[in-house]
């Protein structure tokens, strides 16, 4: 059997269109909170997490691509 893990949720910074996290790649944000929630469990091996999941709105341009991926490989997963 898998075993499951369940991390409490986190969220990023919001922003307007255009203002300060307007250079910010949406993934090097999301990967800013997947090392946050692996400080917050220290028990947890990055080299054990097969698998993340994360939800994503409004990707458009260059930015629509695998945010979950590359959020996980810039947290180092």
């Amino acid at each position: 059997m898998t075993d499951v893990f369940l991390c409490p949720p986190r969220r990023s910074a919001i922003g307007r269109f255009g203002g300060t996290l307007a250079s910010v790649r949406p993934d090097d944000l999301a990967a800013h909170i997947f090392k946050a929630v692996l400080e917050q469990a220290p028990e947890l091996d990055p080299v054990a997490i097969d698998e993340v999941m994360m939800g994503s709105a409004n990707q458009a341009g260059e930015d629509n691509r695998n945010v979950a991926r590359m959020s996980a490989l810039l947290a180092g997963l």
